[in-house]
Parts: structure tokens; C-alpha cells; sequence
């Protein structure tokens, strides 16, 4: 089977689910919510490009794959896959959980993923965050803080830092248009900082989610591009 042919399989697979559920988090941006899916709702992203421009050299990433499961009491669980064409297939894969015990108009919780071994990379790693949403009465504004660390064993050299970021979200209608700052330390080497726009537009049955990061540092990326489907379904 091609790739084009199985890409064109999962997509397909995604636009012929018949029932679907709100869906809330959270391509095509870095952030996350301090939110979980429904208990025994599956919640579907499909990355369908990511673009990342650096110094004039283009790589891109398709397709990237997450898959959330919801529990009761404020559990899901969380898995990660990306496939970089021309450089060995599968370049990331991670699985976790999320989990939310303070919920209100102020959510906080944790999320932590285990960073698992892919071709070429034998090591594992592991990272770990708090994560806080704040919603209006209106449930219009959405303000979402994420802040940890992270060791990955998987690079020849062993990476180790913090990440941080902060995502606010307009409701309005179908669409919900975010601004997102991200930014990223490895060890000693300079903080990597990315800001950008982003907007989910709900389509129905499924949700259609765009952004562009511009890089702020010298660290970051020119500028990376994210093309994602979304949908969701429950399993009673």
C-alpha cells in the first residue's frame, strides 16, 4: 500500500465517523487545556501537514496523529504519533495521561507523556506539566497556562529543559480564533520562543484547525505551519 493511499484511508475513516461529541483540545496549538473528553469518548486529530521553515531548509511532518480517550473522574488518556516522510517514517510517539481534580471556572490539572522509543532512537523520555484553563461566565474568552519539564532520552544526546506556554481563545460562532505564545529551553543552549495565530473552525462533524507559528528567537524556527481535521465519538 502507498502512502498516499493510507493517508488518504485514515482520512477517510475520520470523515465517515456518524456520531460525534464536542471536542475541545487542542491543534494546531502547542498549548493544551485543562480539560479532559467525556468518559468513553474517543477525540480524533489528524494531522494533515505540518510545515517548519528554518534558515531556508523546509521539512514536513504527515501524517501526526492523537488520540484522547476519556475516563471518569477527570482522566484521559493521551497518544501521540508523527511521521516525517524521508527521515525513517515514525519520528515521535508518546503515550500518557491528563487529569484534572480542580474544575470551575479555573481548571488545573497535569498532564505527563511517556516519550517512547522510535527508529533510530532507542532511549525513552518522559514529560511532565501543570495545566490551567480559565473560562468566562459567557464561556466566550478562554485563557489556557501550561508550564513543566521534560528529559528525552531518544536524541544521541540526551535532551533535558522546560517548556512553557499561554493560548487565549475567542468563541464567536462556528470559529474560535487563539493567539499562542510557546516557548522552550534545552539545557544551557538559548530559549526557543514561538508566537501565532490559530482558528478552529467547527464544520459539523468535524473541525478544520490552522495556525501559524512565526519564530521570535534566533533558537526558533522562521515560521511553522499546522493543518489538522478533528472529530470525536462515544463508545456507549
Amino acid at each position: 500500500m502507498t502512502r498516499g493511499r493510507l493517508h488518504a484511508i485514515v482520512l477517510l475513516a475520520l470523515l465517515c465517523v456518524i456520531w460525534t461529541a464536542p471536542a475541545s483540545a487542542f491543534p494546531p496549538y502547542r498549548s493544551t487545556d485543562a480539560g479532559t473528553a467525556d468518559p468513553w469518548v474517543f477525540e480524533t486529530r489528524l494531522g494533515l501537514l505540518r510545515l517548519r521553515r528554518d534558515r531556508g531548509d523546509s521539512v514536513y511532518s504527515s501524517p501526526l496523529l492523537r488520540l484522547n480517550f476519556g475516563l471518569p473522574h477527570a482522566v484521559e488518556l493521551i497518544s501521540e504519533l508523527e511521521v516525517r516522510p524521508g527521515h525513517g517514517g515514525l519520528t515521535d510517539a508518546a503515550l500518557g495521561a491528563k487529569w484534572v481534580p480542580v474544575r470551575g471556572r479555573w481548571s488545573v490539572g497535569t498532564e505527563t507523556l511517556l516519550l517512547l522509543p522510535v527508529p533510530n532512537a532507542a532511549g525513552i523520555g518522559i514529560e511532565s506539566q501543570l495545566v490551567a484553563t480559565y473560562r468566562d461566565r459567557a464561556e466566550r474568552l478562554r485563557l489556557h497556562l501550561n508550564a513543566g519539564g521534560f528529559y528525552d532520552g531518544r536524541p544521541e544526546a540526551a535532551e533535558k529543559g522546560w517548556r512553557a506556554s499561554a493560548l487565549a481563545e475567542i468563541k464567536s460562532g462556528r470559529y474560535r480564533p487563539g493567539l499562542e505564545v510557546f516557548a522552550r529551553k534545552i539545557g544551557s543552549g538559548p530559549v526557543e520562543v514561538l508566537a501565532g495565530p490559530g482558528v478552529i473552525v467547527d464544520v459539523g462533524r468535524l473541525d478544520i484547525r490552522l495556525g501559524v507559528h512565526l519564530g521570535l528567537t534566533a533558537a526558533a524556527p522562521d515560521v511553522v505551519l499546522d493543518a489538522w481535521g478533528s472529530t470525536a465519538f462515544s463508545l456507549r
